[in-house]
């Protein structure tokens, strides 16, 4: 009987991962009208498979290994781990990826030409995602890890001809290198300590002791590159670039949330030492974020400033050591954020521009949107009776626990600050809702539509799940919550004030969002330093401008080719000077390290020919050669005749008398 539950996990798990893998290339060779239901049809028999899942899940978790790669002592298996993370993962992962396919149909129903590859994206997106969130061991997650990059990369830059979705996809894909470098010494270090990278043997019953905490922030780099933490953190605005539904599943549900998963999964390998500056980099992120968000213009870029400050909001609340109050955000997160990304897509639509300075008063022309945006508002900035709120209580209840445990002044920064920053999600989340939808019209378009059926679809579902009822029958406490329940987890006792002075942050600095946002844009002076701040991320890109690539391109230009020296000193005589300064540097320096380096090879080769014909191969003829002349002597005493034997006895005699006397 456990054999034969055993042999359905098994395959279940491989047709969750065939379906997607599968239809990426058969999605490219399909027709532009089969595309998107082939789409929709194939992550949904993902859904079922998923369901399937979860109600026969193990009360133990799974592990599902076979040979991956062997060399002689040494073997790399292919595994697979079914535990109730894993499910919640894959449950939410098809559920997304369905409503966006359904959704994008629509949504790109002027571009059909390009139906295929966009599906085909999204599958091997959705194949990538799933193999991370099934992986029972670091090396098989790091390597959908990278496949997911790939897939993000692609659908950031869909819109070929557009440069700037270009320049953004590549800014994604170089700034997850960075995350994904340390992460690889992570795992690398990782097997070199315990010998593994096995979850069932890491995060086991067997007793494997914490890691050292470099080698934990190594693995904690993986999450500051995928959920765009600081200081890597303005790739993820910029990949706003790509069509609004890749921005619900990439940058709000999925793909961000893995940086989550990977902390849930290697928590227990973390020593304090590593969590507090996990908590401290989630914090700086969260605040980082929300401030960054409040003078943005662009709608999507709002959201995505978001996205940043809930994220950091989860990897804080895993610091803290609230591992289920993350995860159950990630959750409620995964929904409302989705809904307002694709909300963001119906007004994009509708007005043809993302500048919210050319929306106003949408409310009446889009109203099912106006509902579905202003539940999922609430949601994220933490209203009582929606799911934010449950989730943000559950995460700030823990920091503060957290900070009362450590005994330290210093540690109640951490949990104030996240406070503080979710009176911030209010603010900016207000300002964008009057934008938006309140005052008068300001675009420019002369009809504006609403959504159809298969964009309402969508919406309305995910505004459904930004309500309490799904989570908690207490809308104002998730204590008993089915979430907890399946985690085996209870919410942390947090003070008594702190859900009234949550929700008094919240209804302040929505009132400040909604009242002062028309001043905002109508500013004609020149921003201010502040709002600068805002607007260019707080100037990091500037400092990695100054601090990486102008250094980098001071180098290259210093080692530019002699004709194009040549050429540029025909062309601006004025500063010959300089050019022959570059010319010479580069003949000088680069050319003399080069040839230097040619000829000292040669030296060397020369050298270790002779050492090796005249010393070793001198040796070892000269030991046949011995051999060679003692054998032969040998052999001519040897010679069968009695006149040479009696010779050499008396020889012998002689010797040994002389030798005596």
């Amino acid at each position: 009987m456990i054999n034969d539950h055993v042999f359905s996990l098994q395959l279940v798990t491989t047709l969750l991962l065939l379906l997607p893998f599968t239809g990426f290339p058969v999605l490219l060779g399909v027709g532009k009208r089969l595309a998107g239901p082939l789409a929709v049809c194939l992550t949904g028999g993902g859904l079922l498979l998923s369901g399937w899942l979860a109600m026969h899940m193990p009360e133990a978790p799974v592990a599902l290994s076979t040979s991956w790669a062997g060399l002689t002592g040494w073997n790399l298996p292919f595994s697979l781990r079914i535990d109730t993370l894993t499910v919640m993962m894959l449950l939410v992962v098809h559920f997304v990826a369905l409503l966006v396919q359904l959704y994008s149909i629509s949504y790109l129903h002027n571009e059909p030409e390009r139906h295929p590859r966009y599906f085909a994206y999204l599958q091997l997106f959705v194949g990538a995602m799933l193999g991370i969130v099934l992986a029972g061991n670091l090396i098989v997650l790091y390597a959908f890890w990278e496949l997911v990059g790939l897939a993000s990369y692609l659908l950031i830059g869909f819109w070929t001809f557009k440069p700037q979705a270009s320049k953004a996809a590549t800014k994604a894909f170089l700034m997850n290198r960075i995350g994904d470098a340390g992460f690889l010494i992570g795992i690398l270090m990782t097997y070199r300590l315990l010998h593994t990278t096995e979850f069932s043997l890491l995060t086991g019953e067997a007793g494997i002791t914490q890691l050292p905490a470099w080698v934990g922030l190594c693995l904690f780099m993986g999450c500051v590159g995928k959920s765009a933490q600081f200081p890597l953190l303005t790739w993820l605005p910029d990949a706003m670039e790509g069509p609004t539904p890749v921005s619900a599943l990439l940058h709000a549900a999925t793909m961000v949330a893995a940086g989550i998963f990977l902390l849930a999964r290697i928590h227990p390998l973390l020593p304090p030492d590593a969590l507090m500056v996990v908590a401290v980099v989630g914090t700086i992120t969260a605040l980082w974020g929300g401030y960054s968000a409040l003078f943005q213009n662009d709608i999507k870029k709002v959201l995505a400033f978001s996205t940043v400050s809930q994220l950091g909001l989860m990897v804080a609340g895993m610091g803290t050591g609230n591992v289920s109050g993350a995860l159950f955000h990630l959750l409620t997160h995964a929904f409302f954020k989705a809904g307002l990304f694709l909300s963001a897509g119906a007004v994009i639509h509708a007005v043809h521009t993302q500048d919210m300075r050319e929306m106003g008063g949408l409310r009446k022309a889009l109203p099912s949107t106006f509902a579905v945006y202003a539940i999922c508002t609430a949601a994220l900035a933490g209203l009582p009776f929606f799911s934010g709120f449950l989730s943000k209580e559950a995460i700030l209840s823990g920091a503060f626990a957290w900070a009362g445990e450590q005994g330290s002044g210093i540690a109640w920064l951490i949990p104030v600050t996240l406070l503080l920053s979710s009176g911030l999600t209010a603010l900016y989340m207000a300002r964008q809702l009057q934008l938006v939808f309140g005052g008068d019209g300001r675009y420019t378009v002369p009809h504006v539509h609403g959504p159809d059926a298969r964009m309402r679809i969508p919406l309305f579902l995910l505004a459904a799940l930004s309500l309490f009822i799904g989570f908690s029958v207490n809308p104002l406490s998730a204590h008993g919550s089915w979430f907890f329940a399946l985690f085996g987890a209870e919410e942390a006792e947090g003070p008594v004030w702190l859900a009234p002075a949550s929700l008094l942050l919240a209804l302040a600095g929505g009132w400040v969002g909604y009242r002062y946002a028309p001043g905002w844009i109508t500013q004609t002076a020149p921003p201010s330093v502040w709002v600068r701040l805002s607007v260019e991320y707080g100037f990091l890109d500037r400092f990695y401008h100054w601090l990486i690539i102008a250094p980098v391109e001071h180098l290259a230009a210093l080692t530019k080719q002699h004709d194009e020296a040549v050429a540029k000193e025909q062309a601006a005589p004025k500063s010959s000077h300089v050019i022959r300064s570059v010319y010479h540097a580069e003949r000088g320096i680069v050319d003399g390290l080069v040839r230097g380096l040619g000829v000292g090879t040669v030296v060397l080769a020369h050298i270790v020919h002779a050492f090796d014909r005249l010393i070793i191969d001198g040796i070892v003829n000269g030991a046949v050669w011995l051999a060679a002349q003692t054998g032969q002597m040998v052999r001519s005493v040897q010679n069968g005749r009695i006149q040479s034997y009696v010779t050499a006895a008396v020889v012998g005699l002689l010797a040994l008398l002389w030798w005596l006397l």
